[in-house]
């Protein structure tokens, strides 16, 4: 699996200063918070969401694939989470999908 070049320059909430994102995340907002620390945290970010059930993880995996440059397979799991395929800048869906799950957390 390649890991994705740029590093993100947006981070969602809470911001990935510390080692470890806090406990109480559940796993797709761990996922992006591990995948705004940047590229060499991105199969940390994805093993949190491979597995995981629900809409949620489908659409954080889906924008990991995009970050990877794998738009077949982010198209796949945009479907499985009955999104759009995003096209937009990665660091703006990130935090766009961080603020919506975190307003239903």
């Amino acid at each position: 699996m390649t890991k994705p070049d740029a590093t993100p320059t947006a981070q969602p909430d809470p911001e990935p200063a510390a080692d470890a994102p806090p406990h109480d995340l559940p796993p797709a907002l761990a996922a992006l918070w591990w995948a705004a620390k940047g590229p060499t945290h991105w199969d940390r970010a994805h093993a949190l969401v491979q597995d995981a059930a629900g809409a949620d993880a489908s659409w954080v995996h889906a924008h990991l694939h995009r970050l990877e440059g794998d738009p077949a397979n982010a198209a796949y799991w945009y479907a499985r989470a009955s999104r759009p395929v995003a096209t937009g800048d990665l660091a703006a869906e990130r935090d766009a999908i961080a603020a919506a799950l975190r307003s239903v957390a």
